[in-house]
């Protein structure tokens, strides 16, 4: 993958964190929205700086592995929006645009993943 290419990779990791951020801060100060705040905000932040640790890795194995975790993020992260959503703990036009960045970008990191194994062989 090209630096420039990764570098724009990394930005949208970046921006759909503090996304995330931004949306956890308007959730309930109720027990449920905090809970779901602290999960999602964990979950939604992560997947940043593993991908950063990915463009480090010391071998195609550990590039996979660190990609592997950043993508479970977000898997784990999409579900939470998800579940905000369902909970009404906020609208569906706050959920829907981050919702869909976090979808986007766990196909990519899932097609970076299956073509770093492919290369693997």
């Amino acid at each position: 993958m090209k630096n420039e290419q990764a570098d724009q990779i990394e930005d949208r990791l970046i921006d759909f964190g503090a996304q995330v951020t931004f949306l956890s801060d308007k959730l309930p100060l109720s027990r449920a929205g905090q809970h779901i705040a602290q999960q999602m905000l964990g979950a939604g932040t992560a997947p940043a700086p593993n991908y950063g640790e990915a463009r480090g890795a010391e071998s195609r194995a550990d590039f996979v592995h660190k990609l592997d975790i950043a993508l479970k993020e977000l898997n784990e992260a999409k579900v939470w929006l998800k579940m905000i959503t369902r909970a009404r703990l906020a609208s569906d036009e706050a959920v829907r645009l981050v919702l869909d960045e976090c979808q986007q970008l766990a196909r990519l990191l899932n097609a970076s993943v299956q073509t770093a194994r492919r290369n693997a062989r």
